[in-house]
């Protein structure tokens, strides 16, 4: 497979970009690169793997985000990945929230830059898929950029070549989750330097990026940009990405199309047994901003949990805000 291409990359959100969501955006950009949500060492190693790690192949690129600290289980973990397919395996050193602290993963393992070298080197050492990292610009009272550059410099020096960057800090305790994606300033100046003193690593700016346009404005000095929220309220937001981006003259598909290409995946998943709210809830979004949009929402909310309802809910839906035409193919 050719080297990944991280110009636009969909972040990897908890309980948001599983397999179902991954599908779903795949149908709105081919290249887009796409993450899980986080998963836990423990659980890849000790859990249900098929249900953990299963995916479609049309969401390749995909990259897997592991969430651990002890460099045996997770070169086990980078292992497993690359034979079940996946592109590239993230190391999580960002997530803020206590529960992931307890387990001495993501953000706090900023403190310990060493122990996060030993992790990368062993993931390198065990496959040949590119592993990356995505951290934060610093956490507490660690938060100078001379505290960044001997954190990046540390595991740069260990193997990791791809950094995924948000641009705020993290407080470990004081605030939740949801307020340190955005109560922390963004600090975007500080990932540029960074990229500037580090030239050598690829850079992709995570954090407040909203729009294409703004996309645009940070790739002129970054390697690639990080988007999570923006996209998957907006979904359709992903539409121009293939043409802007990485030169694709595909038609760009409209929303009536996606919908019409994503009922059939979710006839078969609903034939495995696959909730059907656990789909539709993924694409509440894709109206977004367009007339008949709460319409959209509005019924596939409520009919999706239905009993008896099928994947016509979405045909239905669409045709209820006067947003498709009266007969899909």
């Amino acid at each position: 497979m050719p080297p990944l291409q991280r110009w636009v990359c969909v972040a990897p959100m908890m309980d948001w970009t599983d397999r179902h969501c991954r599908y779903f955006l795949r149908l709105i950009s081919r290249h887009a690169l796409l993450y899980t949500e986080m998963l836990t060492t423990a659980a890849v190693l000790r859990g249900d793997r098929q249900r953990l790690l299963e995916f479609h192949p049309a969401e390749r690129p995909l990259a897997i985000q592991l969430g651990g600290s002890e460099p045996a289980d997770l070169a086990r973990c980078a292992e497993i990945a690359e034979a079940w397919g996946y592109d590239e395996v993230n190391l999580n050193v960002g997530c803020p929230s206590e529960r992931v602290q307890d387990g001495r993963f993501g953000a706090c393992l900023m403190a310990e830059p060493e122990l996060v070298a030993d992790c990368v080197r062993a993931m390198v050492e065990a496959v040949s898929i590119p592993v990356t990292v995505k951290t934060r610009i610093g956490i507490d009272q660690r938060d100078s950029y001379e505290d960044l550059v001997r954190f990046v410099a540390t595991v740069a020096e260990a193997g990791c070549k791809v950094w995924i960057i948000h641009a705020r800090k993290a407080w470990l305790r004081g605030l939740s989750p949801r307020e340190n994606r955005t109560i922390p300033p963004l600090r975007y100046e500080m990932v540029r330097r960074l990229k500037e003193d580090f030239p050598g690593l690829e850079v992709i700016l995570n954090g407040g990026i909203a729009t294409l346009g703004e996309a645009e404005e940070h790739l002129v000095w970054c390697d690639g940009v990080m988007i999570g929220r923006a996209v998957y309220h907006n979904p359709y937001l992903l539409a121009e990405v293939d043409r802007l981006f990485y030169g694709d003259t595909a038609a760009v598909p409209t929303r009536t199309q996606i919908v019409e290409r994503f009922i059939p995946y979710v006839r078969e998943e609903l034939r495995k047994g696959t909730h059907l709210h656990a789909m539709t809830r993924h694409v509440l979004g894709l109206f977004h901003g367009v007339p008949g949009g709460r319409n959209w929402r509005r019924r596939l909310s409520e009919g999706a949990t239905r009993l008896g309802a099928t994947a016509d809910l979405l045909r239905e839906a669409a045709e209820c805000g006067g947003l498709g035409p009266a007969s899909f193919q």
